[in-house]
């Protein structure tokens, strides 16, 4: 190693060392508190948390980073870990925390109640806080809804040259395809799939806003997206000709997945960790969570923000969402097997 090398090698462990130092300082100061993990994104937290502090006087201490890097830095911490809460999108990255052993097992009449069972871990040791709807959005100058029937259905040949989807290596996919697994079973779910590969009318695409504009653009008529990258493009264009279309409940119902909640295995403040989760699950904090995103709150009791709730309602697939972890794996070989990259 060069004496630069050395240098700079140097200079970056001190820049962890100083992040590390500067965060358990943080958090000793703030002993009576709460620490978060958080993989969602700081904007969309940040008025939560001082919600919460405004409402309890609990200050909230907070890393954020993506999911992968808040598990390992969790499970590396183990004991030692600072955080007492997790927070993350998808059921398969909770589901992994979960088996991994990185959560704690929790007990709450009130998330039970606030709840529905299929948005949450069998054992309680996840909580889905927001609902992400992974809807099918198609042009209504190039499609008639009546065409449109479930995920399976745009395997059909009309949809030959018509179809665009996002890449495969994005959890969401790779979750809906587990679901599907899930519903359908492997071995007619890879036929779906390899079906979706021959109506794909050019490449798959990187994020679900690329998807969204070619599909308005007319290079395709028809995908599947996150319902709130649809609610983003609306507020800023919303004479946009994109619509969202529901799978009905006796087709399997909407994929749903969710940004969820957990207390850590390790935590120092448990039970102020819970309450904490139980205030997420509930009234003002709900709207809040949910309406940030535009995604739909995970208590059946709370409204979805106007343009949410614009798009009607929709019955969900009521499969429990831990398999969308369960058979993750499964569904990434299988895609690879269908040419689905």
């Amino acid at each position: 190693m060069s004496a630069d090398q050395s240098t700079i090698l140097r200079a970056l462990c001190s820049v962890v060392l100083m992040s590390v130092v500067m965060l358990t300082a943080g958090c000793a100061q703030k002993g009576d508190g709460l620490v978060v993990y958080s993989a969602r994104n700081e904007p969309l937290i940040r008025p939560l948390f001082d919600r919460y502090t405004a409402e309890t006087g609990i200050e909230i201490t907070y890393v954020t980073d993506s999911a992968e890097s808040l598990m390992q830095r969790l499970a590396a911490e183990d004991k030692n870990t600072p955080a007492d809460v997790l927070l993350t999108v998808d059921a398969g990255n909770l589901w992994f925390a979960a088996s991994n052993n990185l959560l704690a097992t929790i007990e709450s009449d009130v998330l039970e109640a606030n709840i529905p069972a299929h948005l949450k871990d069998p054992d309680n040791r996840w909580f889905g806080m927001s609902v992400r709807a992974r809807s099918i959005v198609y042009n209504l100058n190039a499609v008639d809804p009546a065409e449109l029937v479930d995920y399976a259905g745009l395997g059909d040949e009309k949809w030959r040259g018509r179809l665009c989807l996002r890449t495969s290596k994005k959890v969401y996919n790779q979750s809906l395809v587990a679901m599907l697994i899930a519903q359908y079973g492997e071995p007619a779910t890879e036929a779906i799939v390899s079906a979706w590969v021959d109506n794909l009318a050019t490449d798959v695409f990187a994020n679900d806003t690329l998807v969204l504009r070619a599909i308005a653009a007319g290079q395709c008529d028809v995908g599947i997206v996150n319902s709130y990258y649809l609610g983003r493009l609306l507020k800023k264009e919303p004479d946009s000709p994109l619509k969202l279309f529901w799978p009905a409940a006796g087709t399997g119902g909407v994929h749903v997945n969710i940004s969820g909640a957990a207390v850590t295995r390790h935590a120092k403040h448990e039970q102020e960790a819970v309450k904490f989760l139980e205030w997420l699950s509930s009234g003002t904090a709900q709207e809040m969570f949910a309406g940030s995103n535009l995604e739909f709150p995970a208590h059946p009791g709370i409204a979805a923000d106007p343009l949410v709730a614009s798009w009607g309602q929709f019955s969900p697939s009521e499969l429990n969402l831990a398999q969308a972890g369960e058979l993750q794996a499964d569904a990434v070989r299988l895609m690879d097997r269908a040419g689905y990259h």
